[in-house]
């Protein structure tokens, strides 16, 4: 048994098609089949029923495949070890980044980093949550960014920085006066949200539900971009929230309908989440002080409220 072969029975899991495990493991075929039957052989069982298209695990595979993951996820340990040893940064480092940060946060970071650890490989992937999540329990990111608190149990979060809530208040809304919000004024049926899947609007409607503003029909209007719901609110249809670096990037003639909120302003914590098992953690350790001196002083804002992107039931 080897931890070659480990990894290509995990490739096989994945993607349930010997072919399409070979294209990503970068071998042959005929090779990857080989070393998983290799395998078999030397266990006495099958791993894969391979009568069914696509191929599907065994009940012993199943069992053969998890504890696969931690014996492969051990050995790279020992990489890790080897390189922190010998003060190595560098590698192969795949981050996710949820859609509502990436435009703001990675033009401000990413030159900065890779300047600074030109050895490694930063691979940046846009993902929501969920699927952010699930790609980290599989070994497909090193770490991801995202609203936190997520309280999942293999998932370690830790904060980079609390960004404000402000409000997209256009001249012919209801608060259009006020010159700053308070979250008693939020009424969620007139406050034009993102499409569901993003914690940020989860966050918003626990804030309006904390405010107890919530009834009838909620959503008139779903945007999958901030762009989008600020030209809709310009249309008169309501108002919106944004992340206060977001209302950074709006054009100049827009900047006066922004709205800050009291003290504490809500707002939502950002995290670098990566699996508990630690791999790679001194890359994990360089992105969060990078990232974190940075926003440090794009962000004045001391007083807040974190908002979590928790569903409430």
């Amino acid at each position: 048994m080897t931890i070659t072969q480990l990894q290509y029975v995990l490739a096989v899991a994945e993607h349930k098609n010997f072919t399409l495990a070979a294209e990503k493991s970068f071998v042959t075929q005929p090779t990857l089949s080989m070393q998983v039957q290799k395998l078999e052989d030397e266990l006495g069982v099958l791993i894969f029923d391979r009568s069914k298209k696509p191929i599907s695990i065994t009940a012993v595979g199943e069992k053969i495949v998890n504890q696969a993951k931690n014996i492969v996820a051990e050995a790279e340990r020992i990489k890790d070890i080897v390189d922190q040893d010998k003060g190595f940064i560098g590698g192969d480092y795949t981050l996710g980044i949820i859609p509502t940060v990436m435009p703001t946060l990675l033009p401000m970071f990413l030159n900065t980093f890779i300047k600074k650890y030109p050895k490694v490989n930063l691979i940046i992937k846009e993902q929501p949550t969920d699927a952010m999540i699930r790609n980290i329990l599989d070994g497909h990111l090193d770490a991801g960014i995202a609203a936190t608190p997520l309280e999942i149990e293999f998932i370690k979060e830790r904060p980079l920085y609390y960004e404000p809530f402000v409000g997209y208040v256009p001249q012919s809304h209801r608060l259009s006066q006020e010159p700053m919000l308070t979250t008693e004024d939020l009424d969620v049926n007139d406050v034009l949200l993102l499409q569901d899947g993003h914690c940020f609007r989860d966050g918003v409607i626990n804030l309006c539900k904390a405010s107890k503003n919530i009834q009838g029909e909620m959503f008139k209007i779903e945007s999958g971009s901030f762009e989008t719901l600020v030209s809709l609110a310009d249309e008169g249809m309501g108002m919106t929230l944004l992340p206060y670096l977001n209302s950074l990037h709006l054009d100049p003639k827009k900047q006066p309908n922004i709205r800050p909120f009291k003290n504490p302003s809500p707002a939502r914590e950002i995290s670098l989440i990566y699996h508990k098992s630690e791999l790679k953690i001194q890359i994990t350790d360089a992105l969060k002080d990078v990232i974190s001196g940075i926003v440090r002083g794009a962000i004045a804002f001391q007083d807040v409220k974190i908002v979590s992107p928790l569903a409430q039931k």
